[in-house]
């Protein structure tokens, strides 16, 4: 089986990048994006991510809600997680997962693998995001 497809949008470099490692080293291909527009040329290229993980602000006029709705709309099997540092819980989509900022590494994977049938491992020491 061929390993899932991780889009990763995080304006924040190095979150951004402690991100990417832990997917990767989970067994996830993941392609990153510091922007919206990074993400929809990323989408652009390979229209079929198996999930999106998306910081909700975002620089420039389109927010990470604004970016799930679009991939919403053309993939309804794309997993969206959606993360933020303010409560924009009532903003998210009906099959959406919403994680409040600070997150663990672990929470974030155990969502993404159960998404894909992966029987969530135990919490270890937890790095918060």
């Amino acid at each position: 089986m061929s390993a899932r497809t991780v889009l990763v949008v995080e304006d924040d470099l190095l979150i951004r990048l402690m991100l990417v490692e832990a997917l990767q080293d989970d067994g996830y291909a993941v392609v990153e994006a510091g922007n919206v527009l990074e993400a929809v040329a990323a989408i652009g290229r390979n229209p079929s991510f198996d999930a999106l993980v998306t910081d909700v602000d975002m620089p420039g006029y389109l927010t990470g809600l604004d970016l799930a709705a679009m991939v919403a709309s053309v993939s309804a099997r794309t997993q969206i997680i959606v993360v933020s540092g303010r409560d924009v819980s009532e903003s998210v989509e009906i099959g959406w997962a919403f994680m409040p900022k600070p997150y663990s590494l672990d929470q974030l994977l155990n969502l993404l693998d159960e998404a894909n049938g992966v029987t969530p491992q135990a919490p270890e020491m937890a790095q918060a995001v």
